[in-house]
């Protein structure tokens, strides 16, 4: 990999961080009720996505829809087999039992998020036609409403329409 590939990628990933960081520290703006500073994060996080975007597209690793399915599937089948047992076993080490826990719900959610992927590569173009639901609590995604999060148990009122939320 030649400097500036590596250099795109660091890039890529400090963009994407601040992304998410920033819409954090939106909602905890909004909470303690300075609107005029939730929407300058949120502003920020919009300009981090564009840099981001621009980014990984330099570096080559935008596809087709078929080589961008390979490549989730790829990146959370790595996360659920390798990364977060690893990270489990080191928190439960460390007595972060609270940690652990929340860690194997994300690790059953990223197989989820995989074979979800999985599934529209066997067939992109012929998925049904439904919106996906996230529970708040654990991130588990689901095809169409779900009234319990198999993964975390929380209830009907954790989920959110994905289509309502994220660009």
């Amino acid at each position: 990999m030649s400097k500036t590939q590596e250099n795109l990628m660091t890039a890529f990933a400090g963009e994407s961080q601040a992304n998410r960081k920033y819409l954090a520290f939106a909602q905890v703006a909004d909470k303690e009720g300075m609107t005029q500073v939730a929407k300058l994060f949120r502003a920020a996080a919009a300009a981090e996505t564009i840099h981001a975007h621009a980014h990984l597209r330099n570096a080559g690793k935008i596809g087709d829809t078929a080589a961008n399915l390979k490549s989730a599937i790829e990146g959370e089948t790595y996360e659920f087999t390798k990364m977060y047992p690893e990270m489990i076993k080191e928190a439960q080490d460390e007595g972060k039992t609270a940690i652990a826990k929340y860690f194997d719900f994300v690790n059953s959610v990223e197989e989820v998020h995989a074979n979800l992927y999985k599934k529209a590569l066997e067939n992109p173009a012929g998925l049904p036609q439904t919106d996906y639901y996230i529970c708040k609590v654990c991130g588990y995604t689901h095809e169409g409403p779900c009234d319990t999060c198999p993964v975390c148990g929380a209830g009907t009122a954790a989920f959110f329409n994905s289509s309502e939320c994220c660009s």
